[in-house]
């Protein structure tokens, strides 16, 4: 059986690799093509005036773009270095070949394992670990950023979310306070090994992580105010950087696909904005582009990276051994 497989794998792979990519084009293709937003003349007027015909802005689009891929990048490069030393190129590849093959799953799940096939089987337990590790940190980062936005906004909002926001969050410690106490001793292994992980790690690499994802969440949070400016909506730095902070904290608690990033950040940014009365049509016209800056056109370069991917001699004389 193991010899079976062997000898088709490379065809085998290639029809995954060819998947992911069709897959990654053919959603992306769908959702540019079933976007009403884009088709709307306005949108389309707007877009060239304020962007495409303005060398300028598009520019410092295209930077924000970078910045938020070169520190992305820089940041695995990093955590990957607990394990070997590899160039920045190729964790720009492990990087966006990964986020092309998370398009077709919830939460970026794919994006775990297209990193570990990467790596030598008995590293890929501690790959897996690193990209979490990377993910927290981002994701710790929105968590601060959103409890002050949201600190700042929850005065603007009616009484009936704020009611609603405390229930839950009332909620949610009640059910980890139970999910503790029931599962004391196991929870109690597990957090030794997690804990033990961290150390081996070293606290530079934890500073430089935790840096990044401050930088990089800057970055895009950032970008968001500047296609806000770029397309005239009225409201001042101090009033909107708050909204966008609690834009990102809870669309970040809304599991879904990538693919339907756009979608979700745009359906929370609506409800957000709309208490400053804000343009919907401006708002869902920033989320767009966002979505196609920052996760379209990185996958779109990543598609390059799977179907051009070939596993490292070392790994395949691993498998060789293996099925031999």
């Amino acid at each position: 059986m193991y010899n079976i497989l062997h000898k088709y794998k490379s065809a085998f792979f290639f029809l995954i690799k060819l998947i992911i990519v069709g897959g990654a084009y053919y959603f992306i293709s769908d959702k540019i093509r079933n976007n009403a937003l884009l088709e709307n003349t306005n949108f389309l007027s707007d877009l060239s005036r304020n962007i495409l015909d303005n060398t300028s802005v598009l520019f410092i689009l295209f930077l924000f773009t970078f910045f938020n891929w070169f520190l992305e990048i820089f940041k695995w490069k990093t955590l990957v270095s607990t394990i070997e030393n590899i160039s920045f190129f190729e964790a720009s590849k492990q990087s966006l070949s990964s986020l092309t093959a998370s398009l077709l799953t919830p939460n970026r799940i794919g994006e775990y394992g297209a990193k570990a096939i990467y790596y030598r089987k008995k590293e890929r337990y501690k790959i897996l670990f690193l990209n979490f590790l990377g993910n927290f940190n981002q994701m710790l980062v929105t968590l601060l950023f959103g409890v002050f936005g949201l600190s700042f906004l929850i005065r603007f909002l009616p009484t009936t979310i704020e009611l609603s926001l405390l229930q839950i969050i009332g909620v949610f410690i009640i059910f980890a306070v139970i999910f503790l106490f029931s599962f004391h001793k196991t929870g109690k292994i597990y957090l030794n090994k997690i804990a033990g992980q961290l150390k081996s790690i070293g606290t530079k690499i934890h500073i430089l992580n935790f840096n990044f994802s401050v930088l990089r969440y800057l970055v895009f949070s950032h970008q968001f105010y500047f296609l806000l400016f770029i397309f005239g909506a009225d409201l001042d730095y101090f009033n909107a950087m708050p909204i966008i902070f609690t834009m990102y904290l809870f669309a970040s608690l809304i599991p879904g696909f990538v693919v339907f990033d756009w979608l979700i950040k745009g359906s929370v940014a609506v409800s957000l904005f709309e208490v400053f009365h804000v343009n919907e049509v401006l708002i869902l016209s920033v989320t767009s582009i966002m979505w196609l800056a920052n996760f379209a056109l990185p996958a779109l370069i990543g598609s390059y990276f799977v179907l051009t991917f070939s596993k490292p001699a070392s790994l395949e004389l691993e498998e060789n051994i293996i099925y031999s």
